[in-house]
């Protein structure tokens, strides 16, 4: 198989509320980057202010991709992103810049590193098919995935750890449903891109308390209105009204509960949130963590890390 050269990517990854734009920022500058949004919900046109979305006047002259590019009533899938990023890292690299991608999606950035390959099939996936499996590996063990992907397609097996359930299974899927070898598609290992992930972290107080605040400055700056123009467009039923920050307005606009109980279950959706993605940058992905906000002496680190990664 041909060698395929990687390309340099920076990842800055992290929970709401815990200073990756700040960061992005300061390092596009430095470092000659355009930045990649990695966030499911800055998508969309006219939510600007629940998505803590970037604005074109806080930009700092840093071209911003992935922002603005969907309607409301538009989905945007991981299969969407993967390909939409890997264009965008394709073009940014060309240009002699640095990729940056800045997002606490988690499963959209583990997609885009693991090289996960969609068909067709993808923007309705067959959660059935893969739960199947999932329940069989349960009871029989991950290798039994595994030896079923050896038998219809031998070189992606070859490519793919026994133990990775989820990308053995996503492979399996593949094959299934597009009738096509996985390994014939692109590199079964899936990894085309030479990621470096900073994860940035605090003591979870601190982190809650920074939420709260920005909850509040949030719906200072306007976010019930915005939450009523999407929920008189049709809330609920649309592809951005399940967003956090959103939906929580729903049943206070229906007379359903009080404005406080909204802003409350608001601020407790997103330090769920937040925790979700503690959890899962931990589990999934392979990051660095650092902690700038209690730590700041280590943002010269940082610099340090990225001189020796991009030597």
């Amino acid at each position: 198989m041909t060698a395929v050269t990687k390309q340099k990517v920076l990842l800055i990854a992290g929970p709401t509320a815990v200073g990756k734009t700040a960061l992005s920022l300061e390092l596009a500058k430095r470092l000659n980057g355009e930045i990649i949004s990695g966030d499911s919900m800055q998508v969309y046109r006219d939510l600007d202010i629940g998505t803590a979305k970037i604005m074109p006047e806080e930009q700092a002259g840093i071209p911003h991709h992935l922002i603005d590019i969907k309607n409301i009533d538009q989905r945007f899938t991981v299969a969407e992103f993967v390909s939409r990023a890997t264009a965008l890292i394709t073009d940014i690299s060309a240009r002699g810049k640095l990729p940056i991608i800045v997002g606490g999606t988690g499963f959209y950035l583990q997609s885009l590193l693991a090289g996960y390959q969609f068909g067709p099939a993808d923007n309705e996936p067959d959660m059935a098919y893969r739960q199947a499996w999932f329940d069989r590996a349960a009871v029989e063990g991950s290798d039994v995935a595994w030896m079923a992907l050896k038998q219809r397609d031998p070189q992606a097996a070859t490519a793919i750890a026994p133990a990775n359930l989820v990308r053995v299974v996503r492979a399996l899927e593949y094959v299934h449903t597009t009738g096509q070898l996985f390994s014939e598609q692109a590199d079964a290992s899936g990894n085309t891109l030479d990621a470096y992930t900073l994860c940035l972290t605090a003591e979870r107080a601190l982190l809650y308390d920074r939420i709260n605040q920005r909850v509040d400055q949030m719906v200072a700056a306007g976010l019930e209105q915005e939450a009523r123009w999407l929920f008189d467009q049709g809330g609920a039923m649309l592809p951005a009204g399940k967003g956090i920050g959103y939906h929580e307005w729903f049943p206070y606009f229906n007379g359903e509960q009080t404005r406080d109980e909204s802003i409350a279950k608001i601020k407790q959706d997103s330090r769920r949130y937040a925790k979700r993605q503690l959890t899962w940058f931990r589990n999934k992905m392979s990051v660095d963590w650092i902690n700038l906000l209690e730590h700041p002496e280590l943002r010269a680190s940082i610099d340090q890390q990225l001189a020796s990664w991009l030597s």
